[in-house]
């Protein structure tokens, strides 16, 4: 049996939860997916929706806010209880904190950003990138394990949903609140502007080609004509044009939208491993040879000072 831990803030299911649901349907098996706070009725309700053997709720007062220690504790128990053969997580900042813990507590393997996984005679393989992406591991485990899923890795909608809801059960957690180490804030926003750009639908991402930061409202008007999210490569974030908390790629965030418009982006191997999960990959270089094009579902070689206005006057006719 896969154990699928979904991740929730105030209610709102985050979205990486059904890429991991569709990994372990994928993976083969009964899979069972376990949601942590101190209501989740309305997330389990959502959750239900899939063909998955049950759910199951874990609650208690002192699991929200999140705390490491409270999680730790309480999925500690919870896999202890359920004796799952594997552990899925999405690959989310939440998961990458607690995850090394919880591992170390149920005294099993743990495998970070994968992207794919396999079963064979031997057991258990799962697919990770490694140098930057540019190289693909097969790591395999030694009984049973933990793993957490790339976003965009697979996709949300991939999901295979039940004929009938699936089974909501209670697990009543027993989490000492006087033990939490941790003392929890707001969650930490760099500007009023901070955005997850995971959750995005749609993403209008810049590089190099915008030359200046003057000309990224040019692309903010293609984002708003689209109802697009803003993005960029490092060079554009690491010369302060954009908040590092737009950066896309291995030393940003991961995203993976159903539209991704990449303006005079060249498409190095660090923005890739960012972007390439997107759905559907539009590309707008001056380069005929730029690596973007490679991974693009369409291209547009020429000026974007051209052909971004083009667009923009075509999407609001």
């Amino acid at each position: 049996m896969i154990l699928v831990i979904a991740e929730q803030q105030g209610g709102t299911l985050n979205k990486a939860s059904w890429e991991t649901v569709a990994a372990a349907q994928h993976a083969g098996g009964p899979v069972t997916v376990a949601v942590v706070g101190a209501d989740t009725s309305a997330v389990a309700a959502e959750l239900a929706g899939a063909d998955v053997a049950a759910i199951v709720r874990v609650e208690s007062p002192a699991l929200e806010p999140y705390t490491l220690d409270g999680f730790v504790a309480a999925l500690s128990a919870l896999i202890a209880a359920e004796q799952p053969d594997e552990v899925f997580l999405p690959h989310t900042y939440q998961a990458r904190d607690f995850a090394p813990a919880l591992a170390v507590h149920a005294g099993r393997a743990l495998v970070t950003d994968c992207v794919g996984t396999r079963r064979t005679e031997a057991g258990r393989i799962y697919v990770r990138p490694v140098f930057q992406g540019r190289l693909l591991a097969d790591v395999s485990t030694d009984g049973p394990s933990l793993a957490t899923f790339q976003i965009g890795a697979y996709r949300a909608d991939a999901v295979v949903r039940g004929a009938a809801p699936a089974p909501v059960r209670i697990v009543a957690a027993a989490v000492d609140a006087a033990s939490i180490r941790q003392k929890p804030e707001p969650p930490f926003r760099e500007a009023k502007q901070a955005v997850d750009l995971t959750q995005a639908e749609r993403i209008v991402a810049v590089g190099r080609g915008i030359k200046d930061v003057e000309r990224i409202a040019l692309a903010r008007q293609l984002a708003d004509a689209i109802g697009a999210e803003i993005g960029a490569s490092r060079p554009i974030c690491d010369s302060g044009w954009l908040p590092m908390d737009r950066q896309i790629g291995s030393s940003g965030q991961t995203v993976a939208p159903k539209l991704y418009v990449a303006l005079g982006i060249s498409g190095a191997i660090q923005h890739l491993v960012g972007m390439k999960g997107s759905r559907t990959i539009v590309a707008v270089n001056k380069d005929p040879e730029a690596p973007i094009f490679e991974i693009a579902d369409y291209g547009i070689v020429g000026d974007l000072f051209d052909i971004v206005p083009a667009l923009v006057k075509e999407l609001q006719g």
